[in-house]
């Protein structure tokens, strides 16, 4: 399942970074926007137990500084991100223990949106040069992710 058509998200990513992908790279952009609001929530989750919550309430997400300023790159794109296909991936991975709040699920998209600027803007710190990203530099770019988030 994917996030948005192959001609959005080419276009995202120009807009973004000026970095061009293609319907080969969406399946490795979606498994990454997956994982990653995926590991949001499981850190959400424990927030929510800690503090005797059966909710996931959008405070309990960890978002940095940095999440939060590519949110808001992401909203002056004016780009749009679908919730259905966000939660329908969501839906396929491991349950969580806890519920996911509406007004966190509600925030999904633009969350999604974030780390979908962060992660066509790594990819030109990763690699200034880069053009159209090959899977090393998705590899590489993502582990700097895994490291963070």
């Amino acid at each position: 399942m994917v996030l948005m058509a192959v001609s959005r998200f080419e276009r995202f990513f120009r807009s973004a970074a000026g970095v061009d992908v293609d319907k080969d790279d969406l399946r490795r952009y979606s498994g990454f926007v997956n994982d990653k609001v995926y590991d949001l929530l499981v850190i959400g989750q424990a927030h929510a137990k800690a503090n005797r919550r059966d909710i996931i309430e959008p405070w309990d997400l960890p978002v940095t500084k940095g999440l939060q300023e590519s949110i808001h790159r992401f909203r002056l794109l004016d780009e749009d991100i679908e919730l259905k296909p966000i939660l329908e991936q969501l839906a396929m991975l491991p349950p969580l223990d806890l519920s996911v709040g509406e007004e966190t699920a509600g925030r999904l998209p633009e969350i999604v949106g974030g780390l979908s600027v962060a992660l066509a803007q790594a990819f030109k710190i990763v690699d200034p040069e880069v053009k159209n990203p090959a899977t090393e530099q998705w590899e590489r770019t993502i582990r700097v992710f895994d490291l963070l988030l």
